[in-house]
């Protein structure tokens, strides 16, 4: 099966690339090929420029703070295993005090870095980063692995309470979700009334093997699926078949 997701709010939609470019990052620099290490590099200059723009530590700790206000109601609950609810709350007092000794504005201490900027201005420019251009990255490059890793390590260790902050509220988002069995009639699913206000995240399964993707849109009136036949040569046509997958309901 592959799994698509689709954010309904804004704040998801930060939330899920970063949780994209933080897993990118960590894997990239576990590995010793300079290439490697570029990615990551390159990876890490785009989670500067997300956080830079807007308050993500404020946004995460104010809704770590409502998680743990619902997940203490629960206690009592027969149908919940308190001692996962006791590990899960104490999870999120730990990340929330991570986050909240965080001084100052976030990677600020990758803006002072003056030859990181350096790089940072060149990365996006086609071809911007070969030695002619920067001789002192292209040094870098060619450094031993294990010294090239401490460094990236090092300047990823001061994000990691981010990063764990949105991991946490995507796990408990994505654990909170109404599973249904759905068919695409001609390849288009229409459904009204269906409580959006309530959901903040949809997750679609459908078979690996099947070649469409799907296009969804949805609003608090209506929510639309449209599966589209894979094509890389054409522009892509619609899928005009029944269509079995699952639809998630992701809600807080």
């Amino acid at each position: 099966m592959i799994l698509y997701e689709h954010p309904l709010t804004e704040r998801i939609r930060v939330l899920l690339r970063l949780e994209a470019l933080f897993n990118r990052v960590i894997l990239s620099s576990a590995k010793d090929d300079d290439i490697d290490h570029h990615v990551a590099l390159f990876t890490l200059f785009e989670i500067l420029d997300i956080v830079s723009r807007i308050d993500i530590k404020s946004d995460l700790i104010r809704e770590l703070e409502r998680k743990k206000k619902t997940l203490e109601s629960l206690y009592g609950n027969p149908e919940i295993d308190e001692e996962t609810l006791n590990q899960t709350i104490s999870n999120i007092q730990t990340i929330s005090s991570n986050m909240l000794i965080m001084h100052g504005k976030i990677g600020e201490y990758l803006r002072e870095n003056e030859w990181l900027m350096a790089i940072k201005n060149r990365i996006y420019t086609p071809g911007g980063t070969f030695g002619f251009d920067l001789p002192s990255y292209h040094y870098w490059l060619n450094m031993d692995s294990t010294l090239r890793r401490e460094n990236i390590d090092k300047w990823l260790k001061p994000l990691l309470p981010i990063q764990a902050g949105v991991s946490i509220v995507l796990r408990l988002l994505r654990s909170n979700g109404k599973v249904t069995n759905e068919v695409a009639v001609l390849g288009v699913l229409h459904k009204t009334g269906w409580g959006s206000s309530a959901v903040h995240l949809l997750q679609i399964e459908i078979i690996d093997n099947f070649p469409c993707t799907p296009l969804i849109s949805a609003n608090k009136y209506a929510l639309n699926i449209r599966f589209m036949l894979f094509n890389q040569e054409e522009k892509p046509l619609p899928c005009e078949e029944k269509i079995n997958f699952t639809l998630t309901r992701c809600s807080y």
